[in-house]
């Protein structure tokens, strides 16, 4: 499994603290040490930036093929 910049990921667990559950999708901006970590930024559908977080390859995966995007309410966003 390759990960590179640009990349749409989906979270696969919940961090709390920044009301990301596991599901929520983010772009990779930039990857670490040949793809062990990822900054990963997070955005409402309207463009604003709720998070950017290194994460680890366990903390992510891909976008698969046939996934739909689901929309919810987000709990940590100033508007």
């Amino acid at each position: 499994m390759t990960i590179n910049e640009f990349d749409k990921v989906v979270l696969a667990e919940n961090i709390a603290e920044l009301g990301l559950e596991i599901g929520d999708v983010g772009t990779v901006v930039m990857t670490h040490q040949n793809g062990k970590g990822f900054e990963v930024e997070f955005v409402t559908l309207d463009g604003k930036t709720i998070a950017v977080e290194t994460l680890f390859l366990h903390q992510i995966r891909p976008v698969r093929q046939g996934e739909i995007a689901h929309v919810r309410e987000g709990q940590n966003v100033s508007l």
